[in-house]
């Protein structure tokens, strides 16, 4: 599937992933296991998860412990395939 389709696809999706203050470490394992489970999964980076660092960052770096895609980021939200 290319980029277009999964970001139709993901267009209606649910957040279901939240990054707080405790940062990345604190979701890998529930956003792997998501994304076990499903095709895609979105992320909100909370403004406490953010503090001096963007979204882009953020969103990559979860991406990369988790071995998977980053297919996009929009404002505060990723999406991970």
């Amino acid at each position: 599937m290319s980029d277009q389709q999964l970001r139709k696809e993901a267009h209606d999706l649910d957040v279901t992933v939240w990054v707080g203050k405790h940062g990345i470490d604190s979701v890998v394992d529930e956003t792997a296991d998501q994304l076990d489970d499903a095709k895609l999964v979105k992320v909100k980076f909370l403004r406490a998860a953010r503090g001096g660092t963007t979204t882009d960052d953020l969103a990559a770096e979860l991406a990369d412990a988790v071995n998977a895609d980053l297919i996009e980021t929009r404002g505060n939200t990723a999406v991970l395939h």
